[in-house]
């Protein structure tokens, strides 16, 4: 069972779990469902900036859809099997959890939605495992590229394979995934290729589950928590001034995968 968003990378990564596993569901949150709690607290001024900011940002970075041509080439960029599909107004409804307990999956994977809460915590008989955009436990969060490039830390840009628990990123290790790193990179195609790469490794996990391979070795460091409130005009315009500056050149890194066997 998939629980993932509706980003290109997003649907990259879905299409090879459906190619390496038998999925019975993909889950995809819409966000549509709102309340006044929740209008208020976007409404509240610092957040009505910075969230008007972001959204002003991204405009301008994702402007002719440069992520679907990274993803998919010029094909579209779709689902391989769109009839599995379950649109819910938020991962955490009522209504996955009862998918779950009808479906009865072996694993859960996501990637690319709001936190796992609750009841759905204990679904899937071999857990949850979630695709995670940093390196836990040192980079954990929101932005993890961004705040590696920021810490000068380009070796440490990567994503994680995790099984999910109550914390934010702090479940037990499955993978490391580190991509390439080239001098002419920037935040969004070390994120992408980060992405991709892990989307392969992904599809390996599936086929290491269903031989019976124990994965998963615990977290003994708390690392760091980086919020989305965190990243700042000035934050943006030090990392743009670095990368100018050459912060990658000299740095060139290969594909490194490392996987966590089970304590």
């Amino acid at each position: 069972m998939v629980l993932c968003g509706r980003s290109p990378r997003h649907l990259y990564v879905a299409n090879a779990l459906c190619q390496a596993a038998e999925v019975l569901a993909i889950v995809q949150e819409t966000g549509s469902e709102w309340d006044m709690r929740k209008l208020f607290r976007i409404l509240r001024p610092d957040n009505f900036f910075r969230k008007s900011w972001r959204w002003l940002r991204d405009r301008r970075r994702y402007y002719g859809n440069p992520e679907a041509r990274y993803f998919f080439a010029e094909e579209a960029s779709k689902l391989g099997q769109p009839e599995l599909v379950n649109e819910v107004p938020y991962i955490n409804h009522p209504d996955v959890v009862q998918l779950a307990n009808k479906l009865k999956p072996d694993l859960i994977a996501v990637f690319g939605t709001s936190l796992i809460r609750g009841d759905l915590l204990q679904k899937g008989r071999l857990g949850i495992v979630n695709l995670h955009g940093g390196l836990s436990p040192q980079y954990r969060g929101a932005d993890c590229t961004f705040w590696a490039l920021f810490n000068k830390e380009p070796e440490k840009i990567g994503c994680t394979l995790h099984f999910i628990d109550a914390g934010i990123d702090t479940g037990r290790l499955i993978a490391h995934i580190s991509p390439q790193v080239r001098p002419d990179d920037d935040e969004l195609t070390l994120f992408w290729r980060s992405v991709k790469e892990s989307a392969n490794v992904y599809a390996e996990l599936m086929r290491r589950l269903a031989c019976g391979e124990s994965l998963g070795a615990p977290q003994h460091d708390m690392g760091c928590l980086y919020q989305v409130k965190q990243r700042g005009l000035r934050h943006e315009r030090k990392v743009e001034q670095m990368l100018a500056e050459g912060l990658l050149h000299g740095r060139e890194l290969g594909l490194r995968i490392r996987w966590f066997p089970a304590e």
